[in-house]
């Protein structure tokens, strides 16, 4: 049975910042089987390499997404020597945990600049190639901290709130241009960054109380949405953060 057209990549190379392993892994291979070529992106190339030794025809390309010069070096690069890149997932980020009051300086400093600068550093480097096409999608992982709040984690729960308002930016930016900029909002998965209350069972009782769906995500279950938004059937949809969280964000 041929593919549906709608969510049809093939062709398509797909840049996933951070995706060596987590969630951006998980949306490279999703990519992937909807028919894109995945672009593996990281600042540790052993680890890029062991990644995309298990996605087969997946390409690497390694920076620093906090260095703008860097990032736009990289894609200006990647764009003359390979080809386009026509679609960009702003994946990469951190999260420092820790009392709002006693939050050090050069922590938040460093959470804004993988948080938010990667954000504004690839979307520009792609979409000034994107805006020259005519076409291009962008999805930028934001975070159910883009609507909600938790206790020690504010810092966090800032950027993630910037990445959805410049989600909306870059949309009103860039529609016109034939871009299609769109975010994608992840509840509580289990991944890397979330190992220490993974491993929690004090907050994974709570979890299952306060999510409908009653348990964590799996990675897997963010795929179908950034296919979605990355293919043919998101042509209409610009500046909207899509909550893939089991619920959380729309219960008491």
């Amino acid at each position: 049975m041929p593919p549906n057209p709608l969510f049809d990549l093939t062709g398509k190379r797909a840049l996933v910042t951070g995706s060596s392993q987590g969630i951006g892994l998980a949306l490279a291979h999703g990519l992937a089987g909807a028919g894109a070529t995945p672009i593996l992106n990281g600042r540790d190339t052993a680890k890029l390499a062991a990644a995309a030794e298990g996605l087969p025809g997946a390409l690497t390309l390694a920076f620093d997404v906090t260095d703008h010069a860097a990032v736009r070096a990289a894609v200006d690069g990647f764009e003359a020597e390979t080809g386009p890149i026509d679609i960009l997932v702003n994946n990469a980020g951190i999260q420092i945990r820790g009392p709002l009051e006693e939050f050090s300086a050069a922590n938040f400093e460093r959470i804004l600049a993988a948080n938010i600068s990667s954000v504004f550093n690839a979307g520009q480097a792609c979409a000034r190639h994107m805006i020259g096409r005519g076409a291009g999608k962008i999805i930028n992982i934001a975070s159910v901290q883009t609507a909600l709040a938790r206790p020690g984690i504010a810092p966090y729960t800032a950027t993630k709130g910037a990445v959805g308002n410049l989600t909306k930016g870059m949309a009103t930016d860039w529609a016109r241009h034939g871009l299609q900029i769109n975010a994608i909002a992840p509840g509580y998965f289990a991944t890397p960054l979330n190992k220490a209350l993974v491993e929690d069972p004090e907050f994974t009782a709570w979890l299952a109380k306060r999510t409908p769906a009653g348990r964590w995500g799996e990675v897997e279950e963010l795929q179908a949405a950034c296919v979605f938004l990355a293919g043919p059937g998101a042509s209409f949809v610009n500046g909207h953060t899509l909550f893939v969280d089991g619920g959380i964000s729309v219960s008491l």
